[in-house]
């Protein structure tokens, strides 16, 4: 679809491929300091900086627009009218299940002491007002997913290749101006169809064609990841690693899942705990360079 769009705009379309996705894990959590095993910007970046000494991204369209129709979906379904705070609070979290898992307890050593009353907690004001339901998840998404995830690395990606980032969508005015947006202009809960404004916008440019109404992204495939590379360097950096001597993390959860046909959200979260690994090394014990290379022996 990309390519197509392209075509049409006669502009360049390029291909990155990747085989072993978490080769330059390392490099990547050294630039952004944070343990996140999605480093997809990273390699764009890297590959744009060959061409240009700015990136362009439309970070912040899903959170403004109401990209995430399968989460609004979701998460329609799960409340009523009188649902309190703390139950749309538990049923948005029930639309991120890949982000835990069922036995979320079981997998922290004795140092850390989850409690999922601690992550309700931060959730909770996001639901704690008079606001419609959808514009509520519309404010958690914001504050949560965008500000926390994407903003916290893409800018520092950015940066290190020299990259001036240039995000439209996250300018102030953009941000005050949809923010004030009535959700119906951006949600048909009937089509089940978001991001409706910039969908006009595309209609007028004749460009609509070329896209398609179930939200796309820059997604892994992660089992395809994990049974070529993501297993073996689970086991290798993980049955016996630093965040398992150090009491982070619980060696018995690892020892239990590491050979088991896992489903996605336990293969999401072994790339986490990988991430974290590495993190560890790079910046606690300080025995792995940020040049290392993760590859299968």
């Amino acid at each position: 679809m990309p390519k197509k769009i392209a075509d049409n705009l006669n502009t360049a379309h390029h291909i990155i491929e990747v085989e072993n996705y978490f080769e330059e894990l390392p490099k990547a959590i050294s630039i952004t300091k944070l343990p996140f095993w999605d480093i997809h910007w990273y390699y764009l970046a890297k590959y744009a900086s060959s061409y240009s000494n700015a990136i362009i991204s439309g970070d912040g369209g899903d959170e403004l627009f109401g990209g995430y129709t399968f989460r609004y979906n979701s998460f329609l379904a799960l409340i009523n009218s009188k649902s309190t705070k703390r139950e749309k609070t538990v049923s948005y979290l029930n639309c991120h299940n890949r982000d835990w898992i069922p036995e979320q307890e079981q997998l922290f050593g004795e140092k850390l002491h989850f409690n999922w009353e601690k992550i309700y907690t931060i959730i909770d004001e996001y639901f704690d007002n008079s606001l419609n339901a959808l514009d509520q998840v519309f404010l958690a998404d914001f504050n949560g997913k965008l500000l926390y995830n994407w903003l916290q690395l893409n800018p520092k990606i950015n940066s290190f290749f020299n990259l001036q980032s240039i995000s439209p969508f996250l300018d102030p005015k953009l941000i005050n101006f949809t923010s004030h947006i009535p959700n119906e202009m951006k949600y048909d809960p009937t089509k089940k169809l978001g991001k409706l404004i910039l969908r006009n916008i595309l209609k007028e440019f004749n460009v609509e064609k070329f896209v398609i109404p179930k939200k796309q992204g820059f997604s892994v495939d992660t089992k395809s990841l994990w049974k070529n590379y993501g297993k073996k360097l689970c086991e290798t950096f993980l049955v016996d690693g630093e965040i398992i001597k150090d009491k982070l993390i619980n060696k018995n959860w690892i020892d239990d899942n590491i050979d088991k046909e896992l489903d996605i959200r336990h293969v999401n979260k072994f790339y986490g705990l990988l991430a974290l690994e590495i993190w560890h090394r790079l910046f606690i014990s300080k025995n792995m360079a940020a040049a290392e290379k993760l590859t299968i022996k």
